[in-house]
């Protein structure tokens, strides 16, 4: 979800209204947006340009790529319009993804306006209750991202002590968390604490916008990285990217400090 309101609705292509679920579609100068009952922005495309990620945090989301070479399956909860899933299928044919959200409409829209991919061996969009699935799921994945929103933010059910234990416990050893929050939302410190005391306070975060959407990365286990090599794997993924790592790096640096970012990575 962007953080971000526009003042009126653009051109309105879709609505569909299912027992008060709204989902809406509109587009305005060649950019595709997809809102959930309210005015604030879930999701924008680039219709001539479908892959491109045209939100900074959505971006930022792909840093997990940065933190680990190994990772072979991805679990999102939320799916929006797709911009992530559709860049990990197209760019990442070495990551299996498996994405979770509980609004039909939700995923009808994503394929019917916003050109996410059917189901294949790399891609399933399940319909489902991301709680649910993640206890049903313990030890499954190498990466979690987190990117669940309603009409008024943060469902209350994703913010909770207990919500980031269960989150801790769908990773695999050496597991990366990743979770899109609202940088304006009252409770922000908050829910860092908490992601803090679940994760033994491995966690960097890295604001891409102000306010705007602050995207947390937690570390299951200690990943041995140096500066060197974590410099390194910037410049390959931005070679082999539509995304600047090498700039991101940069920020997440200023926001965490050194001593702290690799007081994480190099305690292994």
């Amino acid at each position: 979800m962007l953080g971000k309101k526009v003042r009126l609705f653009n051109r309105k292509i879709h609505k569909s209204v299912v027992e008060n679920n709204v989902v809406e579609v509109t587009e305005v100068d060649g950019i595709r947006q997809m809102h959930l009952g309210s005015k604030t922005v879930q999701s924008g495309m680039l219709v001539k340009s479908p892959l491109v990620l045209l939100f900074n945090y959505s971006r930022a989301i792909m840093y997990f790529l940065l933190f680990s070479e190994q990772t072979k399956n991805v679990l999102t909860i939320g799916l929006g319009g797709a911009s992530v899933t559709k860049y990990i299928h197209a760019y990442c044919p070495d990551i299996a993804q498996k994405v979770v959200e509980i609004n039909r409409q939700v995923i009808e829209v994503a394929r019917s306006h916003f050109f996410l991919p059917d189901n294949d061996e790399r891609l399933a969009v399940i319909k489902a209750d991301g709680i649910v699935y993640m206890e049903a799921h313990p030890l499954s994945h190498d990466c979690l991202i987190i990117d669940g929103f309603d009409a008024d933010g943060i469902p209350e059910g994703f913010c909770t002590p207990d919500f980031f234990d269960k989150c801790f416990n769908v990773l695999q050893e050496n597991g990366l968390f990743v979770i899109n929050l609202w940088g304006s939302d009252k409770n922000f410190d908050i829910y860092l604490q908490r992601i803090e005391q679940t994760f033994s306070n491995r966690v960097l975060v890295l604001p891409t916008g102000k306010p705007g959407n602050i995207i947390v990365f937690g570390f299951k286990d200690p990943f041995k990285l140096t500066e060197k090599k974590l410099r390194e794997r910037a410049l390959k993924l931005k070679q082999e990217h539509i995304i600047d790592f090498t700039e991101l790096l940069d920020k997440l640096h200023e926001q965490n400090g050194y001593q702290k970012l690799y007081s994480i990575l190099e305690s292994a």
